[in-house]
């Protein structure tokens, strides 16, 4: 029970019919919070660390080496996920340091030109016993393919997914990036449609726009992994903030992070013991 890759757990939790809770990694209290909460709750969890995210530090291998380490020590399996990257060669770097799973975001390229670089990281990552989701389609606006409009046509979506090999492939269906309210509108027909046409397990971004509700709807149509990262800023900030106004003399920055990612991690555990588990037809739908 411990680092694994993500085709092998997200192909687990189709065959269970739950969802698999993917947590996005800025500081690595974030990997350590994340790996307690998903050992308290008994379940699986993916560690994703953003192409942004090594932006802002300048580089992967320090955080990424921190990761594995809390990944490799956990009683749970834990998948390290490299997320959406556009740079191929970090997605080799990501590979080389010991990540068991990446993202190539090719959603932004015309049609054959995302199914010829993705197939080119599927050929290089499975050659090493690595991963791989992909995203599909290219829509204006800020948020490209997780605008709220945004859709994925199911019959393309198959033949994207048969003719790159990929493991996972990340679908638009309603959910945006970087909400901070939880009202966004899924649609679940669409789920459903593409779970039945595409022969991998689906990923639905954008999910901190999703209430619990909508979560579990999508679960119970057809997605596997489900990404949560704003929601979980929002908590962390907003905690901050209150302890900080409450405890003005405080200058251990120690004391307001634990304040911070405390919240979180009972957050994660509650996301993935009880959002994310279930039949789908107890969760209300079935495929």
């Amino acid at each position: 029970m411990t680092l694994v890759d993500l085709a092998s757990v997200a192909g687990e939790c189709a065959r269970e019919q739950t969802g698999l809770g993917a947590f996005n990694v800025v500081h690595i209290e974030h990997a350590e919070a994340f790996v307690a909460a998903a050992e308290r709750a008994g379940r699986p969890v993916v560690l994703q660390v953003s192409e942004n995210a090594v932006a802002f530090h300048g580089s992967l291998a320090p955080l990424g080496a921190g990761v594995l380490a809390a990944a490799r020590s956990a009683r749970v399996p834990v998948v390290v996920h490299l997320d959406h990257a556009k740079d191929t060669a970090l997605i080799a770097e990501a590979i080389a340091l010991g990540f068991t799973s990446v993202m190539y975001d090719g959603s932004h390229l015309p049609y054959e030109q995302n199914l010829a670089a993705t197939a080119a990281v599927v050929a290089h990552a499975h050659a090493r016993g690595v991963s791989v989701e992909a995203e599909l389609g290219e829509v204006g606006g800020k948020d490209g393919v997780h605008h709220p409009g945004a859709r994925t046509d199911p019959d393309e979506a198959g033949q994207f997914a048969a003719a790159t090999g990929i493991d996972l492939l990340a679908v638009a269906v309603g959910s945006s990036h970087a909400m901070t309210t939880r009202g966004a509108r899924l649609d679940t027909d669409l789920i459903t449609a593409l779970a039945a046409a595409v022969p991998v397990p689906l990923v639905l971004h954008g999910s901190s726009g999703v209430s619990d509700e909508g979560m579990r709807s999508a679960i119970a149509a057809g997605i596997i992994k489900v990404n949560v990262s704003t929601h979980l800023n929002t908590i962390f900030t907003a905690s901050v903030r209150d302890y900080l106004e409450a405890n003005p003399a405080v200058v251990d920055t120690r004391r307001w992070f634990a304040a911070g990612i405390e919240p979180v991690g009972v957050e994660v555990e509650r996301l993935l013991g009880k959002i994310y588990v279930g039949p789908r037809e107890v969760l209300g739908a079935g495929r």
